[in-house]
């Protein structure tokens, strides 16, 4: 039988690839003027993506226990760096669903945008101090 642990790696690798891939599509659209597709598929992504981070910081929150000493300050870090990332993913999605009433808004376009680098940015340094986490203080040697 599966139990949250089981479970809880591909929740955490899931936001993260979601979010990077939406990412790297919103740059793509940016470049190709009138391109359909990857706007679409960049606003699917960080939708999805920012659904997931919900339920991984969800399963980090409830079911990692507290830890101290040095392993205590990553592990803090790591879990303000993810409601950070919440912030800025929560931020861009409500950019985004506007944006989509609003296509011609170049305010909006660009907003969205630089909350979407901020996302990428603090999903990946949330990322950083998750894995030194996990293999510095928690995986057996």
């Amino acid at each position: 039988m599966f139990t949250t642990s089981h479970f809880h790696p591909m929740l955490v690798h899931f936001p993260i690839a979601l979010v990077t891939f939406g990412y790297l599509a919103v740059l793509v659209s940016v470049f190709i003027k009138n391109d359909i597709f990857f706007s679409k598929a960049s606003f699917y992504l960080l939708i999805l993506g920012t659904l997931s981070a919900i339920v991984a910081v969800f399963t980090g929150v409830f079911f990692t226990g507290d830890m101290s000493g040095a392993a205590g300050q990553v592990q803090s870090t790591h879990e303000l760096l993810a409601f950070i990332t919440l912030g800025f993913l929560g931020i861009t999605s409500v950019l985004r669903i506007i944006q989509n009433g609003k296509p011609d808004s170049s305010m909006l376009k660009w907003s969205s945008f630089a909350f979407y680098t901020l996302a990428v940015m603090a999903v990946s340094v949330t990322g950083f101090f998750g894995g030194n986490l996990v293999y510095n203080y928690m995986m057996p040697l």
